[in-house]
């Protein structure tokens, strides 16, 4: 049986392989963990022994069949917790994930399944984040574009906003740059900035987050 911490890792990793379509470096982990890269060392030499990851020496990480699929389960309780909380109990967008990762270690596969029976099975949390399926396929994690390759004049419809802090989600909300949203690209900033109009207006947003969003444009949705 693997610990809370082990589960995290696994998840992690995941994450992190599904951003960069690569291997994972331990200061990769270290810095998305908020942990040093000697812990993180310690930990993966006991996911290697358990035939969870495969390890090269300077070159990074990547599960194994077996822990890919455990990070996935732990994904698929973390996300369906948070449509949970969000829909059924109020919560708002930037007070779910913290206490989705606090839960999702100790549902059962059937809590796992009453949850995605009340909620109609949905495909999505409320960032956007695909719910990986009861059997456990691998979701796209990249579907879209990011908001940050957009050019100006592009309309588009946001379909997701890849975990950020609370803060940075209460700015997100309050500009109206959330999932469902459509908005149009008006300026491309030399320095990065991209600026959008949408439901409340004009709206400045530095790349980095930018990145984080992805998009699908509206005349490709409307076909």
């Amino acid at each position: 049986m693997l610990s809370d911490v082990m589960e995290d890792y696994l998840k992690t990793i995941y994450v992190l392989q599904q951003e960069t379509g690569d291997r994972v470096g331990t200061s990769a982990i270290a810095d998305r963990m908020d942990v040093t890269s000697p812990t993180v060392t310690s930990m993966l030499e006991k996911l290697e022994g358990r035939g969870l990851l495969d390890r090269e020496k300077y070159n990074g990480v990547t599960l194994t069949p077996e822990g890919e699929t455990l990070a996935i389960e732990v994904l698929r309780h973390h996300r369906l917790i948070e449509a949970f909380l969000a829909s059924e109990l109020d919560y708002d967008w930037t007070d779910v994930h913290e206490e989705a990762d606090r839960l999702e270690h100790y549902i059962s596969e059937r809590f796992e399944q009453r949850i995605a029976d009340v909620l109609g099975d949905p495909r999505v949390d409320p960032h956007g984040d695909p719910i990986p399926g009861a059997d456990l396929t691998p979701p796209d994690e990249n579907e879209g574009v990011q908001l940050s390759d957009c050019s100006i004049d592009d309309q588009v419809k946001i379909t997701r906003v890849r975990h950020r802090t609370g803060e940075e989600l209460q700015y997100l909300a309050e500009a109206g740059v959330t999932p469902g949203e459509e908005v149009t690209i008006v300026e491309i900033a030399p320095f990065g900035m991209i600026t959008v109009d949408g439901p409340r207006g004009t709206q400045s947003l530095p790349e980095e987050i930018a990145r984080l969003i992805r998009v699908a444009p509206i005349a490709e949705l409307a076909q």
